[in-house]
């Protein structure tokens, strides 16, 4: 079985891990790899690099470290598909999914190409009598990045190319479910020259979490992830003294007026609810239809939705893939099964989805809810793979809220 260990002062450990956790094909649900689990020394063994190589990265001139910034967006370019089948492998997102994920982490590193403008600092002369002002940008020192499985190039892409650039040495964190990419984009910061110890990674759980966030020459963490392990993160993290940066879940909210283009609405709303699986922050999970809007919305969607090519990620024909792992697929079933409990209708359900030749992968066709009721007033409702609900509300003509909002809410 291959071992996804650490990447450590510009190489991948060799020692054999204390703990390892498996990680899958989510298209086959076979175990693909097991990935090493740090133990908190391990974690200080990456600080350790980090440190010792933070002097002299600090050190070099700005437009030294953008020429790294340079080389690595060319690198990136030339093994974006190579990415995005490797994303694609542990996390099962379709090819395109996942080459877009790409490009927007490519660019994050187009910005960190031009950090010797970002980094200037000011001066004003005189501010008061016989006062000047000025202000200077400089490195913290070693910071980290702990980040989500749901994008596991992009997300920490929003990191370690703008804190390496601005001359801080960085420790990676991923996701212990699609661990892979985070050490090919070391190897791939390799080739582009970045010296040995400016960017780690190391892989597991909460063991490997809590050593980042309790060491004390981590100056800062960044965490991309659910709101409750965000707040614990915040919480953790500053408790030792670090700069935190805590991005919890979030809901994200559509309003469907009667007068809208519904076609281009239904489309707006499958692709929300779809792209990458459903498994993405930018994800619809809210959509009120106001008034005449809701049943024809519905209708369009769920017709959209039934069309959709549910398969493996890498085969082109594929609109959907599989859950990230076996553990995901059983939750989404199991709100699905409570929304049927609970009274609502299930228009389409998606549980009973068979792949030829993925019989045993993480798949869920689209499911879909009507005739919800939501706290109280009647109204319409559909859920997909956990992620999207839509109501319509009934709209006083003297009512001061104008998106259809009970006046209760």
């Amino acid at each position: 079985m291959r071992t996804i260990n650490h990447w450590i002062n510009g190489r991948a450990a060799d020692r054999e891990p204390e703990r390892t956790g498996a990680v899958y094909d989510p298209a086959s649900g076979e175990q693909a790899a097991r990935v090493a689990y740090a133990t908190a020394d391990d974690v200080d063994a990456a600080v350790r690099a980090a440190k010792t190589a933070f002097p002299a990265w600090r050190d070099t001139s700005v437009v030294r470290r953008a020429r790294v910034m340079f080389a690595f967006r060319d690198i990136l370019e030339r093994h974006e598909d190579e990415l995005a089948r490797l994303i694609t492998s542990e996390h099962g997102k379709v090819v395109p999914d996942a080459a877009g994920e790409v490009q927007r982490g490519l660019e994050v590193v187009e910005v960190a190409c031009g950090i010797p403008h970002l980094l200037k600092g000011d001066f004003s002369e005189n501010v008061s009598t016989e006062v000047d002002c000025y202000s200077i940008r400089q490195p913290l020192g070693v910071v980290a990045g702990i980040t989500p499985f749901n994008f596991p190039f992009m997300v920490p892409a929003w990191m370690h190319p703008i804190a390496i650039a601005c001359g801080n040495c960085f420790v990676l964190k991923p996701s212990e479910k699609d661990p892979s990419a985070s050490n090919r984009v070391a190897e791939l910061y390799r080739e582009a020259g970045l010296p040995d110890g400016v960017f780690n990674v190391v892989h597991g759980d909460k063991v490997a979490v809590d050593a980042v966030l309790d060491h004390p020459d981590i100056a800062a963490a960044s965490f991309v992830g659910s709101t409750p392990i965000a707040r614990y993160v915040y919480e953790r993290g500053t408790s030792h003294g670090k700069r935190v940066q805590a991005l919890g879940g979030a809901k994200n909210h559509a309003i469907v007026m009667p007068d809208a283009d519904l076609d281009s609405a239904a489309d707006a709303l499958v692709s929300a609810a779809y792209g990458s699986t459903g498994q993405r922050c930018m994800a619809i999970s809210t959509a009120v239809a106001v008034g005449a809007a809701g049943d024809a919305l519905v209708d369009k969607v769920v017709n959209r939705a039934r069309g959709l090519r549910t398969g493996p990620g890498l085969d082109p024909e594929s609109e959907m893939g599989p859950l990230v792992t076996g553990a995901a697929r059983e939750k989404v079933a199991g709100m699905v099964e409570t929304g049927v409990r609970e009274g609502a209708k299930l228009v389409l359900d998606g549980r009973d989805l068979c792949i030829d030749g993925h019989e045993e992968g993480f798949f869920l066709g689209p499911c879909l809810f009507g005739d919800v009721h939501v706290h109280g007033p009647e109204g319409v409702a559909f859920y997909t793979h956990g992620k999207v609900v839509t109501s319509r509300w009934p709209v006083p003509r003297d009512s001061s809220v104008e998106l259809g909002f009970p006046t209760s809410q």
